[in-house]
């Protein structure tokens, strides 16, 4: 046994060997030894203790003169904050973190708060961790890496707690109504063979059976029908049980789709830094680009702002509301003319004339002004010629009596932003594929949006303690 014990001791000298798990040191090593001075968890500390958290709306930042002392908001701000950094969601799992995670021992001073004390924190103080959020951005704007006034703006779905099958739409209602009917029609019909057989045990718990399904069949066909009562007083046709906000909205895939919100970012081109982010339940885009280049112009504090985005953004009115309020935007012009994909003109091949206030087709033609109506809330120019009944080039223009163009009475507006993409169509191109990744990316992770901004940086250089200018490179 000594000889064996020689003879591995030895062989063990062949090995990288740990320490005596049982041996005492008579000095015992300091907790901050084990946190090395680049780690990020160090930018968390000291960013959250330059906070003023009262200023923020925290609850619990003047303790309570009576009761058991409570955990102060920065200990469960900065727990939260280290989670989301390191895709750690559930209160039950920063628990045990807090317990085992050196890092995150370090960081909270040895406490180690219960799970519901943190499910707690982040349900009481939703809105002042997104000013956390908006803190964050301030300081990486004072700090100079914001310095360009230029944002790429794309928006990504995020799923919520709310299962496909407790989200009603009309279509939703119908089909499962049809399939109701059609179970119904079907036992019915298992009911009346069964009683043309002759009775028996077997026969009578069938009967049993079937009467009793037919029951359940009937109380869905009424739970059914009041949630269709519910849908029809929507504003927007549809309910969630489950989660009452999110909304089923399709996705890219085709025939695919998730009940969920449409989170919209504005990312700073240059760094890629998340300047804001808006969450919606509207599942189109087309309504998102004037409110969310606002409020990253705001977050600037800019007089000037340069935006780009998808094609999907692409909507008169927000970019009028854009124009009105100091931003510049650039985004393609969705192909939507069915005349072009048939093989004839389309309104592009139309140059207009401002001096005249014409168009020249392809033939060489002036069209002219007939009438102005208003669509939709919109004024709307008419424009053709009668020289469309003897053009030789008709067939490749209109099947219709003449080729009718019609102007929009802020029409030069989306005329400048199509000029601009023409002169650089590649403006904004990398900006947009960057800031759709980041989107994308955080979809599939599933984080909370209110804590965006912060997931993309890390330290490069982290300054002595008591202050909050530290350096920071994005990743």
């Amino acid at each position: 046994m000594i000889r064996l014990a020689i003879c591995r001791g030895q062989f063990m000298k062949r090995f990288v060997e740990g320490a005596d798990r049982g041996q005492s040191t008579l000095l015992p090593e300091c907790l901050d030894e084990w946190v090395e001075e680049s780690n990020s968890v160090r930018v968390v500390d000291c960013f959250v203790d330059g906070l003023d958290l009262t200023d923020l709306g925290f609850e619990g930042v003047e303790p309570a003169a009576t009761g058991r002392p409570a955990y102060h908001p920065s200990v469960l701000l900065k727990l939260y904050i280290y989670g989301y950094l390191n895709r750690v969601q559930s209160s039950r799992r920063l628990e045990r973190e807090a317990g085992r995670n050196l890092e995150v021992i370090w960081l909270l001073g040895r406490l180690v708060p219960d799970d519901k004390v943190i499910a707690d924190f982040r349900k009481d103080n939703g809105p002042a961790i997104r000013r956390v959020c908006a803190s964050f951005v301030n300081l990486c704007r004072q700090m100079g890496l914001l310095a360009k006034a230029s944002v790429a703006i794309d928006g990504s779905k995020f799923k919520a707690v709310n299962n496909r099958d407790r989200n009603f739409t009309r279509g939703k209602i119908d089909r499962r109504r049809a399939q109701l009917e059609g179970s119904v029609a079907r036992y019915l019909s298992q009911l009346d063979t069964a009683d043309r057989q002759e009775p028996s045990d077997v026969l009578l718990l069938k009967t049993t059976r079937l009467k009793e399904t037919l029951d359940k069949l009937k109380e869905e066909m009424g739970k059914l029908a009041a949630y269709e009562k519910q849908m029809l007083a929507s504003a927007d046709g549809q309910i969630s049980l489950t989660d009452p906000d999110s909304r089923s909205m399709a996705t890219s895939g085709r025939g695919s789709g998730v009940v969920g919100y449409n989170v919209q970012v504005a990312v700073d081109t240059v760094n890629h830094l998340i300047v804001t982010h808006e969450v919606t339940n509207t599942g189109s885009d087309r309504s998102q680009l004037a409110n969310v280049a606002r409020e990253a112009k705001a977050m600037l504090q800019v007089d000037k702002l340069e935006a780009v985005a998808d094609r999907g953004y692409f909507n008169g009115e927000e970019i009028l509301a854009c124009e009105q309020a100091g931003i510049c935007v650039t985004l393609p012009k969705p192909m939507t003319s069915g005349a072009k994909s048939e093989g004839r003109f389309g309104n592009q091949d139309f140059v207009y004339m401002p001096e005249e206030d014409v168009y020249r087709c392809p033939a060489g033609e002036k069209l002219i002004v007939h009438y102005a109506n208003e669509e939709h809330g919109q004024k709307m120019r008419r424009y053709w010629t009668n020289a469309c009944k003897t053009c030789a080039i008709k067939e490749q223009c209109t099947t219709g009596k003449e080729r009718r163009i019609t102007r929009w009475e802020h029409e030069h507006v989306l005329e400048t932003v199509q000029q601009r993409l023409d002169q650089d169509p590649q403006i904004g191109m990398e900006a947009c594929v960057g800031a759709r990744h980041l989107s994308r990316k955080l979809a599939s992770l599933g984080h909370d949006a209110r804590l965006m901004p912060a997931k993309y940086v890390r330290p490069s250089d982290i300054p002595p303690p008591g202050t909050i200018m530290w350096a920071a490179r994005v990743v």
